[in-house]
């Protein structure tokens, strides 16, 4: 099918949509679940709503904090030189949507102008529909929206290609790579190649990470060496550079108010803290069990913003959780009786037999819930508290997720043993 009669079709399946009819031919699920968001949300179909355009010092500022702005030359590398005779553009914006930087074709960029899809323009799919930059945001996963998929339909000459980048220091998503352009221009592999790209700039962060780990390393070594007892060095973000009397872990789980003195850490227990150039040094006073686990707080109440916050005698720490920790652990939540690796692959994937990527990705929760998570069967401590704080409107539910129990959560239904 050629780029024309795609669109046409497309045409008439959003049409469909819009009215409540049976479709032509049914919509990428990523697509639907968009279309679904936006119809909740009172997004105008055919009305091109724009937000106040960043000023120039503004833009400036958030350039200035971003981490994308160590990798543009990659992204640039990887996909400045087709983009001229291709007729496309490159946008990279932030995790609020906000268009940071923008290169192309010329003529594109004045086609774009006249869309709003310019630097300093908010192209969160709240405001302006699906679109490559905002539903990827959404999703966290790669999203090509083509023509009509755009739930605007001004926006329905343009086809886009969007990637998620992330850093891989705690997870936490940057903001988006896009590629964008006229409908007939578009080719079916621009995903998979602004994907690719993507790829490589968070392989750059992982890089210049381990980098400035060893920069730690250099200075610590040496002052753990004359410490007695038990002491480590850590990045901001807990990630370990050296150590000394303790079993070597990867990366331990800090409190978020962290700060100097004397902290509460997990797995750890009480530490002193002091500052070291990159980094802090971690002294261990008090043995980790000593402190009890007594109640969780897990808060999905904001999107993209997932959390776990755990309280015991000695006070409280939170962690940022992954789409797919925040997952399993509202899962979990539910199931106050514990659920089997073969239940959650069910639940998650619709696929009873996925039981490796389940226990996988479990073990990787318990490292930093040690205490708090129990197995066969999987499920919270029973002497543990567990609250479990939502959105107030149940569609915002974890809105990336297509897991089975998730989407009935967010309808509103429940499976067996599962708490309404």
């Amino acid at each position: 099918m050629d780029a024309r009669a795609a669109a046409r079709l497309l045409k008439g399946v959003r049409a469909a949509a819009l009215a409540g009819d049976r479709p032509p031919a049914a919509p990428r699920p990523e697509i639907a679940e968009s279309w679904r968001r936006m119809l909740a949300g009172g997004v105008h179909p055919d009305r091109d709503a724009r937000s106040r355009v960043l000023s120039a010092t503004e833009t400036e500022e958030r350039r200035h904090v971003s981490p994308l702005r160590e990798v543009l030359p990659v992204l640039r590398e990887g996909l400045l030189p087709a983009l001229d005779e291709a007729l496309h553009i490159m946008v990279v914006a932030d995790a609020d949507g906000r268009l940071l930087w923008r290169e192309g074709h010329s003529s594109i960029l004045r086609k774009a102008d006249r869309l709003g899809f310019a630097v300093g323009a908010d192209w969160d799919e709240a405001v302006v529909g699906t679109n490559g930059v905002g539903t990827a945001l959404v999703a966290r996963r790669p999203v090509q929206v083509f023509s009509a998929e755009h739930f605007v339909s001004s926006h329905h000459d343009w086809t886009c290609a969007g990637a998620p980048v992330r850093d891989p220091r705690d997870g936490r998503l940057l903001g988006v790579v896009d590629v964008s352009g006229p409908l007939a221009t578009m080719h079916p592999a621009t995903l998979a190649w602004v994907s690719s790209v993507a790829r490589l700039a968070e392989r750059e962060l992982r890089l210049r990470h381990l980098e400035s780990l060893e920069r730690l390393r250099t200075v610590a070594a040496p002052l753990l060496a004359r410490l007695p007892g038990r002491a480590l060095a850590v990045d901001a973000n807990g990630w370990t550079a050296a150590v000394t009397g303790l079993a070597p872990a990867e990366r331990i789980p800090l409190p978020k108010d962290f700060g100097p003195g004397r902290v509460w850490v997990p797995r750890l227990g009480e530490c002193v803290v002091e500052p070291l150039p990159g980094g802090w040094l971690l002294r261990v006073t008090q043995d980790r069990h000593s402190t009890a686990v007594t109640r969780i707080v897990l808060d999905l109440s904001r999107a993209g913003c997932w959390s776990v916050t755990v309280y015991g005698p000695s006070g409280s720490w939170s962690q940022e959780l992954s789409p797919r920790h925040a997952e399993l652990l509202f899962l979990l939540a539910q199931s106050p009786r514990g659920r089997s690796a073969a239940e959650l692959a069910g639940e998650l994937f619709g696929d009873p037999t996925r039981t490796v990527t389940v226990r996988a990705e479990l073990s990787r929760v318990r490292r930093h819930l040690a205490g708090v998570l129990t197995h066969r069967p999987y499920r919270f401590a029973e002497d543990v508290e567990v609250e479990l704080i939502r959105p107030e409107d149940p569609a915002a539910l974890l809105p990336h997720s297509t897991a089975p129990a998730v989407v009935r959560a967010r309808l509103g239904r429940t499976g067996p043993g599962m708490i309404p």
